[in-house]
């Protein structure tokens, strides 16, 4: 009898694992509000200025879909949950984000001006040494280049920073690239031919 008993509680308790299991469903309402949260904050820029609370909401993001595949799916609603907050966090430190590289920028435009500036100098200073062809050429070149890549970093400033940011490393090579030239090239001593005088023929004496 308490083997019946017993057996019986055994299935009993089965059974309402069983119908447990059951109704719990995958938290699709919450995922689907998660991932809404996550495309605002790429869309908004979260992956240029608030890339570390991207990336932490991100990772929660992953835990819930392992929750998911081991249909643990209580534990995978709370993860969705939080990462809806994460997801909202990261977007909200957007605007103070680019705040900050649109100052990073505008000091790296004006480290470069005053850089370029001081390089325009130099080449003016160099000009009679500046004798070669290819030399010449390259340098207008280049100060071409420079002048419409700095123009371009300004433009885009406004709109994207971090782009802007990352042509500043193109400029600062051209002005390396002369600054080295043009310290050799003032190393270089002037090619002045001496111009000898023939001595004045001495007069001899009559005796």
């Amino acid at each position: 009898m308490k083997h019946f008993k017993y057996s019986v509680s055994l299935m009993i308790i089965l059974v309402l694992t069983l119908v447990f299991i059951g109704c719990a469903k995958p938290p699709e309402a919450e995922k689907s509000a998660a991932k809404a949260s996550m495309d605002t904050a790429i869309s908004s820029g979260a992956d240029k200025y608030a890339a570390a609370d991207l990336d932490a909401a991100k990772k929660i993001w992953d835990a819930a879909e392992a929750q998911m595949k081991e249909k643990k799916y209580k534990e995978a609603k709370q993860d969705y949950v939080a990462a809806i907050a994460a997801f909202d966090k990261a977007a909200g430190a957007v605007e103070e984000g680019k705040k900050l590289a649109t100052a990073e920028a505008n000091a790296a435009v004006a480290s470069l001006e005053e850089d370029w500036k001081n390089l325009k100098t130099a080449a003016k200073n160099l000009a009679k040494k500046m004798k070669d062809k290819k030399t010449r050429n390259a340098w207008a070149a280049d100060s071409k280049a420079f002048t419409n890549g700095l123009k371009a970093i300004k433009d885009k400033i406004a709109n994207d920073p971090a782009s802007a940011k990352d042509n500043v490393g193109k400029l600062k090579s051209i002005i390396e690239k002369w600054d080295t030239a043009f310290k050799k090239l003032a190393a270089t001593p002037s090619k002045h031919k001496a111009i000898k005088k023939k001595p004045k023929p001495t007069k001899k004496k009559k005796k």
